[in-house]
């Protein structure tokens, strides 16, 4: 083993553990948003986090950051968390979770399309044939009927939850040019526990007001907590911690990795069909976006 693989070697774990986790996310959302409904889930989600990265704003200088930049904080907290998740929550309902994760592997899709219009980021040739691979992707995907839960019968809601999934993902790549512009000098867990607690209170209101009447059981409170406690506010840290021993670039690389688990885990605990066109199209997908981003340039 080379100096280069010795030092490469200790993140790749971390990156497995990380897409493991966000890749499990999928399913826990879709089996609390079947009980809650979309808004009490994605404030579950939020609220459960914010208690869990709360403690850190305690460390020097992350309290006194959070209320110098509380509002573009917040607001970030609504771009990323609150608005996606409520996203997300609506579509499961009618959309399977490993398409929903194939469909999230577009975030650094928008988000090298919202960079290129909001802050001027270049566009070389590669990075253009990226985007129009990506969303030739979803388009392709789009036109498949298997990853939908109801099939015909609802076709116009099973289209309208993979455009949900899409303005989640654009609500991603909006979140990163805005926080790029706006809280380059904010530590990163001071902006991770504020982007929750602001998303809480966002929620707040909307969730008790379409709280559902009937108490729903111990399996979805299970899940509301176990998406808010992992795949939220221990995620955060974990990837925060895998940017700071791998780099920005190599972290992002595990977007490419969730889609693999969120299927798995959607074929073994609820029985969701694995098709070769949504594995193709995901590809497309995954494709583009190493190329949009310039990630297959990068990695090396």
């Amino acid at each position: 083993m080379n100096a280069a693989e010795s030092t490469a070697t200790p993140w790749v774990p971390e990156l497995v553990l990380l897409a493991a986790i966000w890749g499990s996310s999928f399913l826990f959302m879709q089996t609390a948003a079947a009980a809650f409904g979309p808004l009490p889930t994605a404030a579950l989600r939020v609220t459960i986090a914010g208690a869990v990265l709360a403690p850190f704003l305690l460390r020097p200088g992350q309290a006194a950051a959070l209320r110098q930049a509380w509002r573009p904080i917040f607001l970030v907290g609504l771009l990323n968390s609150g608005l996606p998740f409520v996203l997300y929550a609506w579509a499961l309902q009618f959309i399977t979770t490993g398409l929903s994760a194939i469909l999230n592997a577009t975030v650094p899709l928008f988000g090298a399309l919202i960079a290129w219009i909001w802050l001027g980021d270049r566009l070389t040739a590669s990075r253009v044939l990226g985007l129009a691979l990506g969303f030739a992707g979803v388009v392709l995907l789009a036109a498949d009927k298997a990853g939908m839960r109801h099939g015909d019968l609802s076709e116009t809601k099973n289209q309208l939850a993979i455009a949900a999934c899409l303005g989640a993902t654009l609500c991603y790549g909006i979140s990163a040019s805005y926080t790029r512009r706006h809280l380059a000098r904010v530590p990163p867990l001071a902006t991770a526990a504020g982007s929750q607690i602001g998303a809480a209170l966002a929620l707040a209101l909307p969730a008790a007001l379409s709280w559902p009447a009937q108490t729903p059981g111990p399996l979805p409170w299970l899940a509301a907590v176990t998406v808010g406690i992992l795949c939220s506010g221990l995620a955060y840290v974990l990837f925060f911690r895998l940017i700071q021993h791998a780099g920005p670039t190599r972290a992002l690389a595990v977007t490419f990795i969730v889609p693999l688990f969120a299927l798995l885990y959607g074929n073994l605990f609820l029985g969701e069909q694995i098709t070769p066109w949504m594995l193709a199209c995901g590809a497309v997908v995954l494709l583009g976006t190493a190329l949009s981003t310039g990630l297959l340039q990068r990695l090396e």
